[in-house]
C-alpha cells in the first residue's frame, strides 16, 4: 500500500483534497464537523457477503474502531447464503444485524418491498454526521439510481461497481489493419473480420450459458435505448429493440465466437480470452487482474479496455453493483451509519481499486492521480471505468424474482445460439415471466 495511506483519525477526515495533493495528512481542518467519537462504545452488528470486497472492510475494521470508539462484530458469509439469512431475519422484522451488504442487482426491488432498509438521505445532509467530501453528485448516476427507492429516498450507500466493458486484443486487430470499434455495427464487422475457424482464432465471445447469458443480451438491449422493463413495470422484452439486441447476440454467438459457447460463462469465456485467440470479450470489469498476469496470461501488455460502443439509439455500460445499508430494525441507525460512511470513504475506496478487488461507484476516487499510481491495471483500463461510469445504466431490471428473469430468458438465449428464431424465443420466454412477475409484484 503507497505510502500516503495513514490509518488515522486525521487521515480519513482530510479525505478528498488530501489524498488528491498525495498525502491524507494536514491538508483540511482536522475537525470537519463530524464528531466520529459520537457513539463511543456502541457495538455493531455487520452482516457482508465474502468477497474480495468484503475482505477488504475486514482488513481495516480496527481502523474504524480506532476513529470511532465503535466495536464491530462483522460476519462474512457465501452470497447464496448471505441471501438467504438476511431475507429470512430481515423478514422476521428482528435482524440481528445492523448494517447489510447488498447485491442490488438481484435484492434491491426486494428490500424495498420489505421497506427492510432505513432513509438515510437526512443523514447524508447532516454535516455532524457526514463529511463534506460526501455527496451525491460524486456518485456514477447507475450508483444513485440502485440506492435510491422508486420514490427518490437514499437507502443505502453504492459500495462497489462492475461496469460491462470490452476487452480487446490489439494484437488481433492490428494484424487485420482493424480500429476499435465505436457502434454495434463495427463491432459485428469486426468480430466478423478477426474470425478464421482454419486457425482457431474467433472475434468475440461472451457467455453463452443459461441464466450467466441473460446480462449479455440486456447489455446490447441498452445500446438499442430500451431495457427489459418499461416505466410502467410491463416488460419490453418482445419489442423490436428486444429482438433486434437478441438477433445481434445470436449473429455475434453463432458467426464469431468458438465452438462450445452455449456451456460458457465468465470462467470460460476469459480462460479463452487469455489465450490470445480472441478478438473481443464481453464482460465486468472486475475481471481484468488476470489479463496482466503473466503466470495465467499469454496476452499481457496486448489487451485494449474498451467502453462499450454506440448502439442505434443510444451508449450505455451495463452496470450491476453492491450497496451497504442501515437496516430498519436497528436501534443504532446513526453508528451504523457511519460504518457506511467509512466503507465507501476515499481512503477505503482507493485500496479497493489498488486491491483489484472492486471498482468504488465515487468517481472523485476514480479520477485521483495519486490513488491511480497505486493501482496495478493500466491506465486504459481505469479510463473505461471511468468512461463506463459517465455512461452507466442498469442492465437487469429492478424486480424481486431476478433469478427467475435469467432463467426463462437465459434458456431463450441458449436455443439462440443452436439456431432458434428470436423473437419466437423472446416471445416464448415473456409468456412463461410475465406470470412470475406479476406475483411477485402481488
Amino acid at each position: 500500500m503507497p505510502s500516503f495511506f495513514n490509518p488515522t483519525r486525521r487521515g480519513f477526515l482530510a479525505g478528498t483534497a488530501a489524498l488528491g495533493a498525495g498525502s491524507m495528512l494536514g491538508m483540511r481542518p482536522a475537525s470537519a464537523a463530524v464528531d466520529w467519537k459520537r457513539f463511543t462504545g456502541t457495538t455493531l452488528e455487520v452482516n457482508l457477503v465474502k468477497s474480495p470486497r468484503s475482505e477488504i472492510l475486514m482488513k481495516y475494521l480496527s481502523e474504524f474502531e480506532a476513529l470511532t470508539g465503535i466495536k464491530v462484530n462483522a460476519e462474512a458469509t457465501p452470497e447464496q447464503q448471505q441471501r438467504q439469512k438476511t431475507t429470512i431475519e430481515l423478514s422476521s422484522g428482528k435482524p440481528s444485524f445492523d448494517v447489510v451488504h447488498m447485491s442490488y442487482h438481484v435484492q434491491k426491488r426486494q428490500f424495498e418491498k420489505g421497506g427492510w432498509l432505513a432513509d438515510i438521505s437526512g443523514f447524508l445532509k447532516d454535516p455532524s454526521l457526514t463529511d463534506p467530501s460526501l455527496a451525491e453528485s460524486d456518485f456514477a448516476e447507475a450508483g444513485l439510481a440502485f440506492a435510491k427507492d422508486a420514490g427518490g429516498v437514499l437507502r443505502s450507500l453504492p459500495f462497489s461497481v462492475d461496469y460491462w466493458i470490452i476487452y480487446w486484443n490489439k494484437a488481433l486487430f492490428e494484424k487485420k489493419g482493424l480500429a476499435y470499434p465505436s457502434t454495434f455495427e463495427e463491432l459485428a464487422s469486426a468480430a466478423e473480420a478477426l474470425t478464421d475457424a482454419s486457425t482457431n482464432t474467433y472475434g468475440f465471445v461472451a457467455r453463452g450459458l443459461k441464466n450467466a447469458n441473460t446480462p449479455v443480451w440486456t447489455t446490447l438491449l441498452l445500446g438499442y435505448g430500451s431495457s427489459p422493463l418499461g416505466p410502467d413495470g410491463k416488460l419490453r422484452t418482445t419489442s423490436e429493440d428486444a429482438v433486434d439486441a437478441a438477433k445481434l447476440y445470436q449473429k455475434l454467438m453463432t458467426k464469431t465466437a468458438p465452438p462450445g459457447v452455449s456451456g460458457f460463462n465468465w470462467a470460460e469465456a476469459q480462460s479463452a480470452f487469455l489465450q490470445g485467440k480472441i478478438g473481443m470479450w464481453l464482460d465486468g470489469v472486475g475481471f481484468a487482474p488476470p489479463i496482466e498476469n503473466p503466470e495465467k496470461s499469454r496476452v499481457v501488455g496486448q489487451v485494449g479496455y474498451g467502453i462499450m460502443p454506440k448502439g442505434p439509439k443510444a451508449q450505455a455500460a451495463g452496470t450491476f453493483g453492491d450497496g451497504l445499508g442501515v437496516v430498519a430494525a436497528s436501534q443504532k441507525k446513526e453508528a451504523a451509519y457511519l460504518f457506511c460512511q467509512w466503507a465507501i470513504s476515499h481512503e477505503m475506496g482507493a485500496r479497493l481499486l489498488q486491491a483489484g478487488a472492486g471498482v468504488p461507484f465515487r468517481q472523485s476516487i476514480l479520477e485521483d492521480a495519486k490513488v491511480r499510481e497505486g493501482v496495478k491495471m493500466p491506465a486504459t483500463w481505469l479510463d473505461a471505468v471511468v468512461g463506463s461510469g459517465k455512461i452507466s445504466q442498469l442492465a437487469l431490471p429492478v424486480i424481486i424474482p431476478v433469478t427467475e428473469f435469467r432463467d426463462i430468458y437465459g434458456v431463450g438465449l441458449t436455443n439462440m445460439i443452436g439456431g432458434a428464431d428470436p423473437a419466437a424465443e423472446l416471445k416464448s420466454a415473456t409468456a412463461q415471466f410475465e406470470p412470475v412477475l406479476a406475483k411477485s409484484e402481488g
